[in-house]
């Protein structure tokens, strides 16, 4: 069934003809992208994309431009909510945005992140948060961060459940007070061996469909990428990963404040300055409304016949006797010439 008008704004996904190495059905459209062409894409070479989405706009935009993955990160506690960090997001939060993903885009496969204190406590609590992100966020996957024994634990016991889980190492964003900021791993043997180790297990014994390297050297995420036989999404990990994922708002250039520039991700390539263009845009408004130029009779469109009016004037006239301050007669007057 149908719910959207057939002039809807956001209509869901068009037919593209680009050949991204997706593949179509019989009516030329793509089909869903689901983890067995997850990995026909990974066994051909071809490279897997994934970008952050957090409402449907994105979610459209997402689908619409190609992507393969779309993940609703818990990065939204930053980029929509406001936070200095993810680690405030709660489960009911991103059970929003991955509701609103979920209905914006039918043809990538939704990852959901499960978000800080959702899922370390004991795989049951994995379990428990996973199933709630499935049946109630319409996700294909769920993601976790860090790869030491107890994440190890929790993604083979949502995997157990019938639960595709990513995993994520290297900067784990979540770890952020034990790692001192957002910083790069992986940089000197010691750090690079553990991130190694950590792809490895959540492979091996967490039953990943694939694993997110984030903010480790090319070098390095080579290494890891040709070690696994599951796809490594690259995040500031070089260009050797078996795809590459990037922030919605980092992309597009969404933040146009001075203190976002000083914090935008390195790695990051700004694909267009869509900040700029908000603020241009409203800044007109604004203008234009100060001005009184904004909506003018070119955006007044409705109108009502002279008759009809009249009508309505002698009723307002009615209703109007008396009202201190309001000089119904000047009112209407005034209004009739509008």
């Amino acid at each position: 069934m149908n719910t959207k008008g057939e002039g809807a704004v956001y209509g869901g996904p068009r037919v593209r003809h680009a050949d991204d190495g997706n593949e179509k059905g019989g009516d030329g459209t793509h089909l869903p992208f689901t983890l067995a062409r997850l990995r026909e894409k990974y066994e051909a070479g071809w490279p897997v994309t994934m970008v952050t989405a957090y409402d449907y706009p994105s979610a459209v935009h997402g689908d619409l431009a190609g992507a393969d993955m779309l993940l609703v990160g818990d990065s939204a506690g930053m980029v929509v909510h406001g936070h200095d960090t993810t680690l405030a997001i709660t489960v009911e939060e991103m059970l929003v945005h991955c509701r609103a993903v979920s209905r914006g885009a039918p043809r990538p496969m939704v990852v959901g992140d499960l978000p800080f204190g959702s899922y370390e406590a004991s795989a049951e609590q994995a379990v428990a948060t996973g199933v709630r992100f499935l049946k109630e966020g319409g996700v294909d996957a769920v993601k976790l961060e860090g790869g030491g024994p107890d994440r190890v634990r929790a993604a083979r016991a949502l995997a157990a459940a019938g639960i595709a889980v990513v995993g994520h190492v290297g900067l784990t964003p979540q770890a952020v007070s034990q790692l001192g900021g957002f910083r790069p791993q992986g940089r000197n043997a010691k750090t690079a061996a553990a991130v190694l180790e950590g792809a490895l297990a959540l492979e091996e014994e967490g039953r990943c469909v694939a694993v997110v390297l984030e903010c480790v050297p090319a070098r390095v995420a080579r290494v890891i990428t040709g070690a696994l036989g599951i796809p490594t999404i690259g995040i500031g990990a070089g260009g050797n990963c078996s795809g590459q994922v990037l922030v919605y708002h980092d992309l597009l250039g969404m933040f146009s404040h001075p203190h976002h520039a000083k914090v935008a991700p390195k790695f990051c390539k700004r694909y267009a300055d869509i900040g700029g263009a908000i603020h241009t845009a409203l800044s007109a408004f604004v203008g234009d409304v100060w001005s009184k130029e904004f909506p003018g009779k070119t955006y007044s469109p409705y109108r009502i016949a002279d008759d009809e009016f009249n009508g309505f004037a002698r009723d307002a006239e009615r209703l109007l006797r008396g009202r201190p301050g309001c000089d119904a007669h000047a009112l209407l007057d005034d209004a009739a010439d509008t």
